[in-house]
């Protein structure tokens, strides 16, 4: 059954490519559905459809994406969460879409709502209160992926087109520095590199529980990877004749599994030399790059901060794909442009705080870990004036930086009026 629906014309828009790879591989009976909808309706004819809301997010569902916003007038898009047990026996943070739209035609702007909890608020819908959003400022967000970002009001659109006018972070800009993103070892398909205690020429597999914003856990390794078996998993067919790998030296991660109904989305770290990662842990290609300490801690210190945060969170559901990454609108600052050093600085001293990262705290002109911050207190102010900072660095008006703060309810309120605070007294 799988094979025929993989190989059919009938289900042709099933499987995506984006950035020359495919996705959504996986058959989804979500995706069969709206295809053959679809399919089945004549010329004006309509469709209303209840179903998961990756149809507007996934990767996987851009080619349906493509169909719908270029073959057919959208004419609604109702997002709401399972939180009063619309269906029983699912998860209360699944978040379902109605889905309408009209064959024929192409689609310039629909009506939309999301996060709603009352089915009641559908019989009003579309009204003058709901958003309506281009689909030329969606290609302009999600270039790669066409994906929908979950827009709570007008003002969600306003500051994502202020934003917009920086390069996405998966553009290759000459002159500048790019990023690379990989992941390497697998927990199932590599469990057989896995090795249950520590030992001579064995490095510890890095996993995402080892690491929160800025900072490491209290989880230790639970594997272990003897390093020339790893070393040979990760060159593949090239020969090995010694030459320095990226798990040698320090590296900008960040974990994978992510919902945007958490206290925070985008967890982003920088790790020790020495250390291998596993999947659910996406890793930058340093050498391959050629990106230095100060630019990873430069993107380490943004992708923690709430603007960006807010960025993913309209996008994100459970999975923080690289993809997502990728399309992160980023400013390619570097050493001597303003707030770049600022940045870099307050990055280290949150980071470096063990003697693993003395390379590191001197590559970047902070001296030691010595100088690295521990107290709490301290670190909650490095972090508020990095958020302020970052909040000027993308131009936002006080008024907007406040709205994305209250967009993140689980967050400590003292947190948020501090960072708030900073970027007033940065004026």
């Amino acid at each position: 059954m799988s094979a025929y629906y993989r190989s059919s014309p009938q289900y042709q828009n099933q499987i995506s490519v984006v950035n020359g790879k495919k996705q959504g591989t996986d058959i989804n009976l979500y995706k069969l559905f709206v295809e053959q909808c679809f399919n089945l309706l004549r010329p004006g004819g309509e469709c209303g459809i209840v179903i998961p809301s990756g149809i507007y997010t996934d990767l996987g569902a851009k080619q349906l994406r493509e169909i719908l916003f270029g073959k057919t007038q959208v004419t609604g898009l109702f997002c709401f969460e399972n939180r009063r047990a619309i269906f029983e026996g699912v998860d209360s943070r699944f978040k379902f879409v109605v889905l309408t739209f009209q064959k024929g035609g192409e689609t310039q702007q629909f009506p939309a709502e999301f996060m709603r909890h009352d089915v009641a608020d559908l019989s009003k819908f579309p009204n003058s209160e709901s958003l309506s959003i281009s689909v030329e400022l969606v290609r302009r967000l999600s270039p790669d992926s066409i994906s929908v970002m979950e827009f709570k009001g007008e003002l969600d659109i306003h500051i994502a087109e202020k934003m917009a006018r920086f390069p996405l972070l998966g553009e290759q800009i000459p002159g500048k520095w790019n990023l690379k993103l990989t992941r390497e070892f697998d927990i199932t398909n590599d469990s057989h590199f896995f090795q249950q205690s520590p030992g001579v020429g064995r490095l510890p597999l890095f996993t995402g529980k080892m690491f929160y914003q800025f900072e490491r856990t209290n989880e230790q390794p639970i594997y272990w990877i003897d390093e020339q078996e790893g070393r040979k998993a990760l060159l593949g067919r090239r020969d090995d004749e010694g030459q320095l790998m990226d798990y040698q030296g320090y590296r900008l991660v960040h974990r994978r599994i992510a919902r945007n109904t958490d206290s925070r989305t985008m967890i982003a770290y920088i790790t020790p030399p020495m250390v291998f990662t596993e999947v659910n842990s996406t890793t930058i290609k340093v050498i391959e790059t050629g990106i230095s300490n100060q630019e990873m801690l430069f993107i380490c210190g943004l992708a923690n901060s709430f603007v960006l945060d807010w960025v993913l969170r309209q996008k994100v559901s459970t999975t923080l794909n690289m993809f997502y990454i990728y399309q992160l609108p980023v400013p390619r600052l570097t050493a001597g442009d303003e707030y770049f050093d600022d940045i870099v600085s307050r990055a280290a001293k949150l980071i470096c705080t063990a003697p693993e990262f003395d390379d590191l705290a001197k590559s970047v002109g902070i001296g030691s870990h010595k100088n690295g911050v521990t107290d709490a207190g301290e670190r909650a102010k490095l972090r508020a004036e990095l958020d302020g900072i970052i909040a000027h660095l993308y131009g936002l008006t006080e008024s907007e930086f406040s709205h994305i703060l209250g967009t993140f309810p689980i967050v400590d309120e003292a947190v948020k009026a501090a960072a708030l605070a900073e970027f007033r007294r940065l004026g």
